[in-house]
């Protein structure tokens, strides 16, 4: 067992103290596994421009993040169990951080369970539920993300056969300038998410060398979701910025049960853009769509995507602008079919 301490910004920042459990950078070749971590600082394990990382059977149950995977090439992650009810469980980054523009590829998180938990109270077997909020006043985060920091990009990544639990949902953020391509999610189940089961932000944020241009987010797959007990707020959402455009994305086999409760009158808002606010799905206020809103995007296909209400939901299933070429098939809601409207 590895114990690290909660460090405010001050203390982290005084001679001798880190606020990292594990840091590694520049390395080549590296495994960690088969041990258990708690209470990590700032980071569990903080990995930067490391190629041939290995992370396997690792548990986290920290105050904020658990691993930072930034600017890694050929990495994987399997087998881990990652507690962080503060921060993101497992979350890719592109950063500027080694003072150069560098992907993050080849990488696969296989196998895990990501949840936000009380701290330490998933290593102790006793899964508490009194901490509600994270640092940055949301409900408990916990999720595995691409992104926030993106100045590289996310090429060639397979995130399979993983839980969220008690947490926020699947996050794919490219808003520093990265292209965030070719990616492939399948087989995650997801229970008790408070915010949207799916967020795709492509923004402008910026957070790069003046004079990078917006990044691009196409070819993803999902497929084989299952949402159990989903915050209705805001829904799901795919959500690009003018001239920003995501694109090529499919969503199948897909099954979202929201605990709905939301009226007409919501569905008539207009989310504001928000280009060059930090991603979360929040940033829109309450989303007017209690399916999926798509906005700035093309080429979206929706296949056997089945939705489930607790409470009666008044705001329309889909709500698309600046949409094109977007396709329903095989939409269900309660059980019913949907019959969408003539393809976008």
């Amino acid at each position: 067992m590895i114990y690290g301490k909660g460090l405010t910004r001050e203390e982290s920042r005084l001679p001798g103290v880190g606020n990292k459990a594990i840091s590694l950078k520049l390395c080549k070749n590296v495994t960690l596994k088969d041990f258990s971590m708690l209470h990590c600082g700032h980071f569990g394990v903080l990995a930067t421009g490391v190629d041939n990382l290995s992370i396997l059977n690792v548990k986290v149950d920290t105050n904020r993040d658990g691993f930072d995977i930034d600017c890694c090439k050929n990495v994987r992650i399997s087998n881990c169990t990652v507690n962080a009810p503060w921060d993101d469980a497992i979350v890719l980054k592109a950063s500027y951080g080694l003072g150069y523009f560098k992907d993050t590829e080849n990488v696969t998180i296989s196998d895990c369970y990501v949840s936000g938990y009380d701290r330490g109270t998933v290593l102790d077997c006793t899964w508490q539920r009194d901490e509600p909020q994270a640092p940055d006043h949301g409900f408990v985060t916990g999720r595995i993300k691409l992104g926030t920091e993106s100045s590289g990009g996310f090429k060639n990544i397979a995130i399979t056969n993983c839980i969220f639990e008690r947490c926020r949902g699947l996050a794919l953020e490219s808003v520093d300038g990265g292209k965030l391509e070719d990616i492939v999610i399948s087989n995650i189940t997801m229970r008790d998410i408070v915010n949207a089961p799916i967020f795709l932000r492509l923004g402008a944020r910026m957070r790069s060398p003046e004079g990078t241009p917006v990044g691009s987010m196409k070819r993803i797959l999902i497929s084989n979701v299952n949402v159990f007990n989903a915050d209705s707020c805001y829904s799901s959402i795919i959500s690009g910025v003018p001239g920003g455009i995501i694109e090529d994305v499919t969503l199948s086999n897909i099954h979202i049960y929201h605990q709905g409760g939301y009226t007409e009158e919501d569905g008539k808002l207009v989310p504001p853009e928000q280009e060059k606010v930090y991603p979360e799905p929040w940033m829109f206020g309450t989303i007017p769509a209690k399916g999926f809103y798509i906005r700035h995007a093309r080429n979206i296909t929706l296949d056997n995507v089945n939705f489930h209400y607790e409470k009666a939901d008044g705001r329309p299933l889909f709500v698309t602008d600046d949409a094109t070429n977007v396709v329903y098939r095989n939409i269900s809601i309660d059980g019913k079919e949907y019959r969408a409207a003539s393809p976008l």
